[in-house]
């Protein structure tokens, strides 16, 4: 705030004088904790970046030497190589897993961005009642996994009963109902994102539009989903990242029955490190490749999609 806009109109009375000089004491107060901020930042830093060091880099580093160990615990590591690596790629139940959740992350990437979107188009229109309904489509994405899971799972298997089935009679099944339980808790996150998306688009431009003679069809095609490109970037690699990298609602829901068939990548990493003696090394070196493999796909959407944004 500068000085001269809080002279006020009255001239040298009092009042405007006692304004006018409590604004300098403001401004001189904001330079002085500016320039102490500026002088002792790594103070308040370091703490944050001494625990995401401890946190973070420490184990991911620790982790990537023991993908080439075979050990029991951290402590009695002894280095052997890629030996690890190789028996990756000829464990079937890795490569099952790996196209399982291959499948199940197109399938649901998909599936949840045309749900999410057209809700958010549905609650833009201006209709009654339209926060009551974002709050409800929302409030799946408030909880856990675990929880989710065994719900899905009771609602499902109640439904397939009926017809002498449960989720793990075939991996078919447990994929679907992963779909639907996916579904169920993202639709809604997502949808605030593309709300915020749409609500961003100048209303000229639809104005302009329609005076040119576009549809709602044609608006919606080359005015309204590349402007909302942002949010459709976000909302592709949130959906993308999760999806590849889903755990508790697998195991809540089917546990990879039947036979490990329904197991994707993060629930075989569990299985593995935590479920077959010996090979605690093999499990952190599918860990390996798995956050390679995450990290490959999420940059490779990221920079796929953000080349199609608009510049607003």
């Amino acid at each position: 705030m500068r000085a001269s806009s809080c002279s006020g109109k009255g001239g040298r009375s009092l009042p405007a004088l006692f304004h006018t000089n409590r604004c300098i004491l403001i401004i001189k107060r904001g330079k002085k904790i500016a320039k102490a901020i500026k002088r002792y930042w790594p103070i308040f830093v370091l703490p944050t970046f001494l625990a995401f060091i401890l946190g973070f880099i420490a184990p991911f580093i620790m982790g990537i030497y023991l993908s080439f160990c075979k050990f029991t615990t951290v402590t009695d590591a002894k280095f052997i190589g890629f030996s690890n690596y190789l028996k990756i790629f000829t464990d079937p139940s890795f490569v099952h897993a790996l196209w399982y959740t291959a499948l199940f992350t197109v399938v649901s990437v998909i599936l949840i961005n045309v749900l999410a979107f057209t809700v958010a188009l549905l609650l833009t229109k201006g209709f009654k009642g339209t926060n009551v309904f974002r709050t409800v489509f929302f409030m799946p994405n408030l909880i856990g996994g675990i929880i989710l899971g065994y719900i899905w799972q009771l609602l499902l298997n109640g439904i397939l009963l009926y017809f002498n089935r449960t989720l793990t009679y075939s991996s078919t099944y447990g994929f679907w109902g992963l779909i639907v339980l996916m579904c169920w808790q993202q639709v809604g996150y997502m949808m605030i994102i593309y709300i915020a998306g749409i609500q961003n688009i100048s209303g000229d431009l639809i104005e302009a539009a329609k005076i040119d003679g576009a549809n709602s069809r044609q608006i919606l095609r080359n005015v309204t989903i590349p402007m909302v490109m942002p949010s459709i970037t976000i909302c592709t690699f949130l959906t993308l990242t999760n999806s590849f990298k889903l755990f508790d609602q697998n195991l809540a829901l089917t546990n990879g029955e039947p036979s490990k068939m329904s197991e994707m990548l993060a629930l075989n990493i569990y299985n593995t490190f935590y479920g077959r003696t010996g090979w605690e090394g093999v499990g952190q070196a599918k860990a390996v490749v798995f956050f390679i493999l995450v990290a490959i796909i999420a940059l490779a959407q990221n920079k796929l999609t953000r080349r199609k944004e608009v510049q607003q």
